[in-house]
């Protein structure tokens, strides 16, 4: 993923406060996916952090208050991810030739195979999601609000620019959501698939060969597409 360089020097300069702060989200976010809010304890938190007990309440207020900024954090995150291969402004897909939507299409599943398959981050972010997804609370609603949808949408759009489907159609929704179904399955199931492989890790490497299988699948179906406008 391209985008670990310049995360690994912000962080190299922020402050004492803000490196506990975001250690305390990482631990938030590995804790609670793996065991779930109610089954993670303040005092686990600070001892997964390094940091002082006290600090979750002071940079946070509590519990609830880090499982609302662990939110906001993938959200930030994933902003700036998809935003390095989609552009998110409202008119984005309208302005797009069907040759220019397609390249854009084919980034977005380099961007996101090489962040959701192979950069560790990403496991302790689906899980917590997950975990979400299973038992929603607020932290749901402004993950979905604030990154999921809009990088839904803006996938929908560009989808309409590269083959001339409605953006809000059934088809056209279900359709993105199974564009990226396919690269989550590679971190939820990623011992699976490593074994099966034979693979000890999903890395660089591991993550082109399954971007090139996902941008074969994305050809055949924008192809489809284009043969069924042909003969019609």
């Amino acid at each position: 993923m391209h985008d670990n360089g310049n995360t690994q020097n912000a962080e190299t300069r922020l402050s004492s406060a803000d490196h506990t702060r975001l250690s305390l989200i990482r631990a938030g976010l590995k804790l609670f996916g793996e065991k779930g809010f109610d089954g993670t304890t303040t005092r686990e938190i600070a001892r997964a952090a390094g940091a002082n007990i006290g600090s979750i309440s002071y940079h946070f207020g509590g519990k609830e208050g880090l499982r609302a900024a662990c939110a906001d954090y993938i959200v930030e995150l994933i902003g700036r991810i998809a935003g390095s291969a989609l552009d998110l402004k409202p008119d984005h897909g309208a302005t797009l030739t069907p040759s220019e939507a397609r390249a854009v299409l084919m980034q977005v599943l380099d961007t996101m195979t090489g962040f959701i398959a192979a950069r560790p981050e990403a496991g302790l972010i689906v899980k917590f999601v997950l975990r979400e997804l299973s038992h929603p609370t607020v932290a749901l609603d402004r993950i979905y609000e604030g990154i999921f949808a809009p990088v839904h949408k803006r996938l929908c759009a560009v989808w309409e620019a590269a083959t001339g489907e409605p953006a809000e159609s059934d088809e056209t929704r279900l359709t993105v959501f199974t564009l990226i179904g396919q690269l989550v399955y590679f971190r939820i199931a990623s011992e699976a698939v490593q074994r099966r492989m034979g693979w000890s890790e999903i890395g660089a490497r591991e993550a082109a060969a399954i971007t090139a299988i996902a941008g074969g699948n994305l050809d055949a179906i924008l192809a489809a597409r284009t043969r069924g406008k042909e003969t019609s």
